[in-house]
């Protein structure tokens, strides 16, 4: 996971501009090792519901989280971002998180029963 490129609040962008990201909730369908990758990962499988319906998404994950952990979790995630080759596995979303205190990902929660493939706003 890349540092932000710019100090919090300084760069501000139009109502559009946030717009064109589009962030949905997906329920995790099945969680995989991912051992080709450089850094500790999984292999998540996405469910988004009909309309975008299933995605993989490589996830740097593993400090935090174990595989079991993972199936049935509600997670955020940008989908519609080009497709990017990791390795031998084709991450088609951007799973998201913040860091904790070590720089390792913690995932965006969804505290209540969201609709899967409900988008952000």
């Amino acid at each position: 996971m890349e540092a932000a490129i710019a100090s919090p609040g300084t760069d501000r962008i139009a109502f559009d501009d946030f717009l064109k990201v589009d962030i949905r909730v997906g329920e995790v369908v099945r969680a995989e090792p991912f051992p080709e990758a450089r850094k500790p990962a999984y292999k998540l499988t996405i469910d988004f519901g009909p309309d975008i319906g299933i995605k993989r998404s490589s996830a740097q994950i593993t400090r935090h989280y174990t595989l079991d952990q993972l199936t049935g979790r509600k997670v955020a995630a940008v989908v519609n971002f080009p497709p990017r080759q990791i390795g031998p596995f084709m991450s088609e979303v951007l799973t998201l998180g913040f860091p904790d205190a070590d720089g390792e990902v913690v995932l965006v929660g969804v505290d209540r029963d969201a609709m899967i493939g409900g988008r952000l706003f």
